[in-house]
């Protein structure tokens, strides 16, 4: 192995080690969660009802205990008509 490839081999091991671990704001997933409850709330659905329309385990996220991903975030803001911006527009931080 050259010393280019070992330095290289390095600096990506270092990154991987470093995505392992993901960064959690507690406050903001818990303005996220109470934001899902809310639109839940006015859509009249219940939980399972999403889970059924979405694939989606809302619980976790409106527990807070997930740090829920962009992606999963645009899917719910698609079910509850909204758009990502107008999701984080109303959340204050």
């Amino acid at each position: 192995m050259t010393y280019m490839s070992l330095q290289t081999s390095l600096i990506l091991l270092n990154f991987h080690n470093s995505m392992k671990g993901q960064i959690r704001n507690e406050e903001l997933l818990l303005k996220i969660a109470l934001k899902f409850k809310e639109l839940r709330s006015l859509k009249g659905v219940t939980q399972e009802e999403v889970y059924n329309d979405t694939g989606v385990h809302i619980s976790r996220i409106e527990t807070g205990k997930i740090n829920i991903t962009v992606s999963t975030l645009e899917h719910l803001c698609i079910y509850f008509n909204l758009e990502l911006w107008e999701f984080f527009s109303v959340i204050k931080y």
